[in-house]
């Protein structure tokens, strides 16, 4: 019962994530050994929800690591397009048409650009509020990075603590089982002296 208690008020980290029940005293889990299997089996059930978590976080934190120098890039181009003045020569380049094809273009000074956000939209913003939302979305982007950065130590951490715990319950059973063994055999050997004690 006061193993439940812990667990429900244990808290939790900034997004939410619960800590794992850190066992100091196996008494305070389990009273018996009756109570083993079911305290094991919860413990994991939580290991095996964090490790999905961890999975999911690695996920959405790849996702960011690919994401984040795209948006970099993007954000440099515009900042140089930006710094250009309204009598400079066109800019010759290349842009890709697809990963094999390239096409030569010239680009004149521009106080207008073409940026995707994704599910084949692509909206036109003037360089200035460009800028401005590639720099949000770039701060929000290495924020969520870091928050998953944050999460996996967190995850990883509480996992140790499951299987510190885990360890901990499985030795204090190995334990009552031969102190209960020990017991067994004492009264047994009392049994047999008095067995064989002469009769007067």
């Amino acid at each position: 019962m006061a193993a439940k208690a812990q667990i429900k008020d244990a808290g939790t980290n900034p997004r939410g994530i619960p800590y794992a029940p850190f066992v100091d005293k196996v008494e305070d889990y389990v009273s018996s050994r009756a109570q083993v299997d079911g305290t094991m089996k919860s413990f994991q059930e939580m290991i095996s929800k964090y490790q999905f978590m961890e999975v999911n976080t690695q996920r959405r934190a790849a996702g960011l690591k690919e994401k984040i120098p795209d948006v970099r890039k993007t954000l440099d181009m515009v900042q140089f397009l930006k710094s250009r003045k309204g009598g400079s020569d066109p800019l010759e380049t290349t842009f890709e048409l697809n990963e094999t094809l390239y096409a030569k273009a010239k680009i004149p000074p521009t106080d207008e650009v073409y940026l995707w956000l994704g599910a084949n939209v692509m909206l036109s913003y003037p360089v200035a509020e460009a800028e401005t939302l590639l720099e949000s979305k770039l701060s929000i982007a290495q924020h969520s990075l870091d928050n998953c950065e944050e999460d996996l130590d967190f995850l990883r951490e509480q996992i140790t603590t499951l299987e510190v715990a885990t360890a901990r319950v499985y030795n204090w059973e190995i334990t009552m089982k031969r102190k209960e063994k020990s017991e067994r055999g004492d009264v047994e050997g009392d049994g047999d002296q008095k067995r064989i004690l002469p009769s007067r």
